[in-house]
């Protein structure tokens, strides 16, 4: 069965269904109520259980079945066995019915590198704003974001949350489009699927940033753009999804501080309906492994 198909297609859908795993478990945290945050460089560095958690789920059950892919993860995690249920065997069958774009066909495992952020928006997580948080799964070749997945544990939270007040007064529940969770994914040279492509409203100029690390020159760059109206979320996945909701015309942050493993995956769904991703003198970036 798995013959048929490319690495990169077959790599795609199980990256599709480790992703909706990954997405449970960020809700099934929550829900316990013990997130174990830590500090890891400062007070706006955060880690979580979710993160641990997630990156060994992510990790582990894509090198159980692409053991000569090279994966790196945001989190710096001790080796040590990974519980079963961590692991996620399936994958998307949908994606194993679209064709390769012939340019991927011939690529081998070890070609590959996957960037994962096993919890974007962590510090957002940590202050309940659960729709600015995603789970990210970059895949690279020749150091190029090549397809991407991107997991919203908390897609359609708010409508979730406005449901709840209904119901708590009688009247009318949550219908069928209110299903918590959703997974983006896309390959260059195929489409990004998984939303519903918006533009923005015609003559706004709207600018989506950071809401956590700012500082004088992130506000004056975004300044400078003299723009109708400012964004301040969390996330780098969620300003990306921002872009392509038709939410916010473009994402701006002039600092340091990004990682591959922020922008690898949410690159590819921009880059494959028209947008564009770049460093701020306008280079492309770069995702080779070293």
């Amino acid at each position: 069965m798995a013959s048929r198909h490319t690495v990169l297609m077959r790599l795609v859908a199980s990256a599709y269904s480790i992703a909706q795993k990954a997405g449970m478990i960020v809700r099934r945290v929550i829900a316990e109520g013990d997130l174990g945050i830590v500090e890891k460089t400062c007070a706006t560095d955060l880690q979580t259980k979710a993160d641990r958690l997630v990156q060994m789920s992510i990790c582990s059950s894509l090198a159980r079945k692409f053991p000569k892919l090279t994966i790196i993860g945001e989190e710096d995690l001790p080796s040590e066995e990974v519980d079963q249920e961590l692991i996620e065997d399936g994958q998307w069958e949908e994606i194993l019915k679209q064709p390769c774009p012939s340019q991927y066909s011939n690529i081998k495992e070890e070609d590959l590198v996957v960037w994962v952020d096993p919890l974007d928006g962590t510090k957002e997580y940590t202050e309940g704003l659960l729709d600015n948080v995603t789970v990210l799964i970059g895949i690279a070749y020749e150091g190029k974001a090549i397809a991407g997945i991107i997991n919203q544990p908390y897609y359609n939270y708010q409508n979730n949350e406005k449901e709840k007040l209904r119901e708590h007064r009688n009247e009318a529940k949550a219908g069928p489009d209110a299903v918590l969770g959703r997974t983006i994914w896309g390959v260059l040279g195929l489409g990004a699927f998984g939303f519903q492509l918006r533009e923005v409203p015609v003559g706004k100029h709207i600018i989506t940033t950071t809401r956590s690390h700012s500082n004088k020159l992130v506000t004056d760059c975004v300044t400078a753009m003299n723009p109708d109206d400012v964004l301040r979320v969390g996330g780098a996945g969620n300003k990306i999804i921002q872009l392509i909701e038709g939410k916010a015309s473009a994402y701006v942050f002039a600092s340091p501080g990004c990682k591959k493993w922020d922008t690898c995956a949410p690159e590819v769904i921009l880059h494959a309906v028209g947008g564009k991703l770049t460093d701020i003198h306008g280079n492309a970036l770069q995702y080779n492994k070293e």
